[in-house]
């Protein structure tokens, strides 16, 4: 399956239960709603997906319980957040054997590599494997950007197709077009700046209220693709507030309340990560709780 990177792929939350194994149970019910929506894949073991607190065979059950619940519908898509060059690329092989159709990749974690350093780690990575790759590029919280002169040679990989660009600069969407056309495919980041990045050209979104909200997500992006603005501004003024839910560093907790008041999820996180607690969590649900009473009915498309 090729990966077309373009629309809608969540960045889905691991479910645990209770006693803290993985809870396959809800994760397939909020796959299954994702799919329902009209996703263009699923992305693991990203931020939301606590992949720092994943135990490496957790990581495999992972893509492979997802291999069954999607049934090929959709690409999965495995997050690589690794220290060494060593370790990304056996992540990358051995989610490739697991099944999964991408990767995304961030650069080297804890190390502060430099430019020819980040350059050299994603081209080997880049050469190691045969999936295709979407490089994240978020220096706000991770410290390292990669620049459109970075870009300029690991474009020399054929299977290094796009970026999750969170920048939190409007403006790098066009710049990344202007330099680049049609041959780095460009997902926002940032669910805050989501529309606006899509009405600058680009091709998808990387999306975390999605895991919530997956219909009103897809809509909104749908919308502003078929150059129905007004319709697609609505919405996404209405989601605004619980979008701001995900620039925060309690991004996980947040989304997973909403999960929880969605009927998607649960709200337990693994330490040490703890479930919000107090004034917080106050705050959250009253978000959360507004958003709902004031959901929007969704046009047809």
């Amino acid at each position: 399956m090729s990966i077309q990177w373009k629309g809608v792929m969540p960045a889905v939350t691991t479910k645990f239960t209770a006693d803290d194994k993985l809870d396959f149970n809800m994760f397939e019910v909020n796959v299954k709603a994702q799919l329902e929506a009209g996703v263009s894949g699923i992305i693991l073991g990203g931020t939301l997906g606590e992949a720092s607190t994943l135990l490496e065979e957790e990581k495999r059950e992972l893509v492979r319980g997802t291999v069954g619940i999607v049934g090929g519908q959709v690409p999965i898509i495995m997050n690589i957040a690794e220290q060494t060059t060593r370790g990304a690329i056996a992540a990358a092989n051995q989610a490739e054997k697991d099944g999964a159709k991408g990767l995304m990749m961030l650069p080297p974690m804890r190390y502060a590599a430099s430019e020819h350093e980040t350059v050299v780690y994603f081209s080997e990575v880049a050469k190691n494997t045969s999936l295709p790759i979407m490089v994240y590029n978020n220096p706000v919280d991770y410290k390292t950007e990669v620049t459109l002169d970075m870009f300029e040679e690991i474009l020399k990989f054929d299977n290094i197709q796009a970026v999750k660009e969170s920048t939190r600069d409007i403006s790098n969407v066009t710049r990344i077009i202007n330099r680049f056309g049609d041959r780095l495919k460009i997902l926002s980041g940032v669910d805050t700046l989501a529309l606006e990045s899509i009405l600058m050209g680009s091709h998808g979104w990387v999306s975390g209220l999605v895991d919530a909200f997956p219909k009103e997500t897809v809509t909104i992006f749908k919308l502003a693709k078929a150059g129905r603005i007004d319709e697609a501004l609505a919405i996404y003024r209405w989601f605004l507030p619980l979008l701001e839910l995900d620039i925060n560093a309690f991004l996980v907790q947040n989304i997973k309340l909403a999960e929880v008041a969605t009927g998607l999820g649960t709200e337990y996180v693994r330490a040490p990560r703890l479930t919000l607690q107090g004034a917080e969590r106050e705050r959250v649900l009253a978000i959360i709780n507004e958003g709902l009473r004031t959901r929007p009915t969704l046009p047809n498309l």
